[in-house]
């Protein structure tokens, strides 16, 4: 079994030695592989689904991990205990799946450690949510996978600031550029952000100049929105241009990922 590039990068923000939970784990790829490697001694794969967690518990006893991945039917955090695991992992499901999940059992997500999130959708209003709800962003990755940008956090829930000194000061509010590309990602010059800043920038040029002139209402409110949506785009790549700093929040130290 090989991950795929994103479920990769998700792995490669999990703590060593933690135990992890598998939030929709699907085909519990993500647990195996992390167990496997001697990331984790044991985790837990949940599903809101019997179909997918059939699936899973078949892979894991074909893995022969069985004694050191249990399998959960849950509905998000249902069925998890406040401190049965240090992190948990929400990847490729919705952003306000991502929102609701984390906020509908806050006593067992307050009792983490850290929170590994790949949101497929409205990833502005996740990072939006995590900043206002008091988690802190330690640290951002993206790749680029099958014609897809995947962008992806780690976090760490409210109340648990303390565990790392760059978290002791707290997290400012970020503007909408942040919010849209990633803060971390803007600061550190990530490389597949800037390809996916420089193909939105070319497209909606395109798209910009192929519209009439005299298009009616309808087009001069699409040519309004190409123009904001320019702006934002020339506000990322600006931190290429002027080689934004990293005011001392540098990348956690991650296995190298292909990108």
């Amino acid at each position: 079994m090989e991950l795929s590039k994103r479920l990769e990068a998700v792995a490669s923000l999990v703590d060593e030695g933690a135990i992890v939970a598998d939030i929709g784990t699907d085909h519990a790829y993500v647990p195996i592989d992390l167990v496997r490697r001697g990331i984790v001694s044991c985790a837990i794969a949940m599903d809101v689904n019997e179909g997918p967690l059939k699936r899973a518990a078949r892979h894991v006893r074909a893995a022969g991990l069985g004694d050191k991945i249990e399998l959960r039917l849950s509905d998000g955090l249902g069925a998890l205990l406040p401190k049965e695991a240090d992190c948990v992992i929400l990847a490729g499901m919705g952003g306000g799946l991502v929102m609701r999940i984390l906020k509908a059992h806050m006593d067992v997500t307050r009792s983490l450690k850290s929170c590994v999130l790949q949101p497929q959708s409205e990833i502005a209003k996740v990072r939006a949510f995590l900043l206002e709800e008091g988690f802190f962003i330690m640290d951002e990755q993206m790749i680029y996978e099958e014609g897809k940008y995947y962008p992806m956090m780690k976090a760490l829930p409210p109340g648990k600031t303390y565990v790392d000194e760059r978290a002791r000061d707290g997290q400012g509010p970020w503007d909408e550029v942040q919010l849209r590309y990633g803060k971390l990602l803007l600061e550190n010059r990530h490389p597949v952000l800037k390809e996916l800043l420089e193909r939105d920038l070319s497209l909606s040029k395109r798209i910009l100049q192929g519209l009439p002139v005299d298009g009616g209402e309808r087009v001069e409110k699409r040519r309004a929105e190409l123009s904001v949506e320019l702006g934002y785009v020339r506000e990322g790549l600006a931190y290429y241009e002027k080689g934004y700093l990293t005011d001392g929040f540098a990348p956690m130290k991650t296995r190298e990922l292909e990108t």
